[in-house]
């Protein structure tokens, strides 16, 4: 009897997908597709898609030839590339500048917000996400106790509409996680956000406890201010998530923290804003990615746009701080380009920026990539085939005969004009149109 129970629950889903219908066959043509890995334009080119994958990328007249019933959908003029992939996300996360600045906006959300109410506010976040063409995200914490994985389960069920996740749950962090002075008896929120690991075998229990809650990966929070997570128990961490196979990403801002995450070998430096030389050497010799998240003088502005309460000197004062912090950020970007070590985009974006969506706000670092010196085909690639690399989905990055059906198009040039990216007009999700303004 055992056996034979065993037999069915092998049998019943196999028979299930034997009786789905197969998806009708799309052919999405554009003038030109992007070569993402080669940096060139495929012109006359299309895609060929069915069943959420693309089944092959070549001149329209032969996909038509080989598969005449596909319905086509004709881009005009566009460029058609790979969907966009965030590698630093907080989508449960959409700060207020009007309240201040981190501190009481953390405390507000985590005292007021249920994990349920900010997967919520997840869903909206990750549709405005995906209606910039931002297609796949690496959520990186801040999200209640296991609300993100709430949010990428949901969206994989199909209940919400969503880009792909990876997911860390609580970060794990040095005593009081990011949270500025608490008295006391609020202590108790810093455990609804992050897991205080001070110890090694303290870091490997919660190491294993974040991958049972569901976690696709481990975020570390190296630092906050003189608050620092010991070389030993960052190497436990590192050495307990490898042995699993999963990824480290870690927070880690100035000399002693980047070196402490670079030498456990951590798979990426999320910000990095303050790096030296030789962490940099480093970080390229073990092939540890940085995500820059990096924006513009006139993004930082943004932020703060809703406060009246600074006067015109203060208001003054504030901008050149952001001008400085912007040209601070992009000789480190510079520097790490030289070294050799490799880029992946992300925007780290958790503000309610006025008149832009969270999407349209989280491509604004593609603006500052520029102005250190990233040429469009360098921003291209660390959205794309590198952010695909350091999530660990080969599926994603590019348009090819296998990988999963996310697309974008856009109109103009983006390997002359990085801007355009701004503008999406056509976005495909798993193979099915989410967005389409320009198609005939």
């Amino acid at each position: 009897m055992k056996r034979l129970f065993v037999l069915v629950c092998l049998l019943v889903p196999l028979l299930l997908r034997a009786q789905e219908p197969s998806q009708p066959a799309i052919i999405v043509k554009a003038a030109r597709v992007l070569d993402v890995k080669a940096g060139k334009y495929l012109e006359g080119h299309a895609v060929l898609v069915r069943s959420g994958s693309i089944e092959a990328v070549g001149p329209v007249s032969d996909l038509k030839a080989h598969v005449p019933e596909a319905t086509l959908i004709d881009l005009g003029q566009a460029t058609l590339l790979p969907g966009l992939i965030d590698c630093h996300t907080h989508l449960l996360q959409n700060y207020d500048s009007r309240l201040g600045d981190d501190d009481p906006n953390m405390a507000l959300t985590v005292s007021g917000l249920s994990p349920a109410s900010r997967a919520l506010l997840g869903v909206k976040m990750g549709t405005e996400d995906v209606e910039a063409g931002i297609t796949a995200v690496r959520d990186l914490g801040n999200s209640g106790v296991n609300g993100d994985v709430a949010l990428r389960d949901a969206i994989r069920a199909g209940w919400v509409q969503g880009p792909r996740m990876v997911v860390s749950t609580r970060a794990l962090s040095a005593a009081g996680g990011q949270f500025g002075y608490l008295q006391p008896g609020a202590q108790s929120l810093v455990a609804q956000e992050y897991v205080v690991v001070a110890n090694p075998n303290a870091a490997r229990e919660a190491v294993q406890q974040a991958f049972y809650d569901g976690a696709d990966l481990i975020k570390v929070i190296v630092n906050t201010g003189r608050r620092v997570v010991a070389p030993d128990t960052m190497k436990a961490i590192v050495e307990e998530a490898h042995r699993v196979h999963r990824k480290v990403a870690a927070h880690a801002i100035g000399d002693d923290a980047t070196r402490i995450a670079a030498d456990a070998g951590v798979d990426s430096i999320e910000h990095g804003y303050v790096i030296p030389d030789d962490v940099l050497k480093t970080m390229a010799a073990k092939h540890i990615y940085l995500v820059p998240t990096d924006y513009p003088a006139e993004a930082y502005g943004l932020i703060f746009k809703g406060d009246n309460s600074a006067t015109p000197e203060e208001a003054k004062r504030r901008q050149q701080r952001f001008e400085d912090i912007a040209r601070r950020n992009q000789d480190r970007l510079r520097r790490a380009v030289a070294a050799g070590v490799p880029i992946a985009f992300g925007s780290d974006e958790y503000y309610d920026l006025p008149g832009l969506t969270r999407g349209q706000a989280s491509l604004k670092p593609f603006e500052s990539y520029a102005q250190s010196g990233l040429t469009p085909l360098q921003v291209i690639q660390a959205a794309t085939i590198n952010a695909a690399d350091l999530i660990g989905a080969a599926q994603l990055g590019s348009l090819e005969k296998g990988k999963a059906a996310d697309l974008i198009a856009v109109t103009g040039d983006p390997l002359k004009d990085i801007s355009v990216l701004k503008n999406v007009q056509f976005v495909m999700l798993r193979g099915k149109v989410v967005k389409n303004l320009v198609a005939h």
